[in-house]
């Protein structure tokens, strides 16, 4: 794909990101530049504890950013209101849900809540879109359900239903395969990168699983200790940015297969 002639649907300048507090300030990574483009998966790696998280708050402006711009369709995010935000940019957390009481329709419907007036109540249209992001997601069969019935897959298929109900044009999912096994981590990320070429959505998702991410992805946001690095998988490979992602003691990164071995 080439992301040149995409529509830029977010990007960064000079990013940097971390913790203030009045007495002192943590700068977690720096000097970030990157570009998501109109219909991409893209997927944020790196090892444990280099700040991912960290970058995606900042992203979804759940905190400040230490210096640097962000921009969404154009709009520098800090100057975007809440409603305007959430009408925008859908999130998907770890967190477990408020109520897992809710059935799996009423969970799906509440992504129509930028939408609604003050009562909440859904019109002919947001009926339509939660029953086609229930169908995108094939969880037709699950709507009656209630959420506390559902196994971890489920629920995650729910929530990024949700997401998708609430259609905007950029889903930041953090860790959406974390509790899975290896079929349905694998599973999850092929759901998200049909769901971009069936809906146009940009869908940015952290995780571990860095040899999926590699098959799956359009580009990969990798961060290290020196830099933050965004690119297609094929280039990242041929740069030989995966040698130095983690220490070499134990694992290595086989360029031929694309994946991570453990050493002998």
């Amino acid at each position: 794909m080439d992301s040149k002639n995409q529509y830029i649907i977010l990007k960064t300048q000079n990013l940097s990101v971390g913790y203030t507090s009045r007495k002192s300030k943590t700068v977690v990574a720096s000097n970030i530049n990157i570009e998501l483009s109109k219909g991409q998966l893209v997927g944020l790696i790196g090892a444990n504890g280099i700040g991912k998280s960290t970058l995606l708050r900042t992203l979804t402006k759940v905190q400040n950013p230490i210096e640097g711009d962000i921009f969404i369709n154009n709009k520098v995010l800090r100057d975007i209101s809440p409603l305007k935000l959430s009408r925008v940019l859908s999130l998907v957390l770890t967190e477990p849900i408020a109520s897992k009481n809710l059935s799996v329709y009423e969970l799906v419907a509440l992504g129509r809540q930028p939408y609604t007036n003050w009562i909440g109540n859904l019109s002919k249209e947001d009926i339509e879109i939660t029953n086609r992001a229930i169908t995108q997601v094939n969880i037709e069969h699950l709507k009656d359900k209630k959420c506390f019935e559902l196994s971890d897959g489920q629920l995650q298929n729910v929530m990024i239903a949700r997401a998708l109900a609430q259609d905007t044009d950029l889903i930041i999912l953090d860790e959406p395969t974390t509790h899975l096994d290896m079929y349905h981590k694998a599973y999850t990320l092929k759901l998200l990168q049909r769901l971009t070429k069936e809906t146009g959505k940009t869908i940015l998702f952290s995780s571990h699983e860095i040899d999926l991410a590699i098959q799956l992805c359009d580009n990969l946001i990798v961060m290290t200790d020196e830099d933050v690095i965004s690119d297609e998988p094929c280039n990242l490979i041929s740069k030989g940015v995966f040698q130095s992602l983690f220490p070499k003691d134990l694992i290595v990164f086989d360029e031929k297969t694309g994946s991570f071995k453990v050493k002998k």
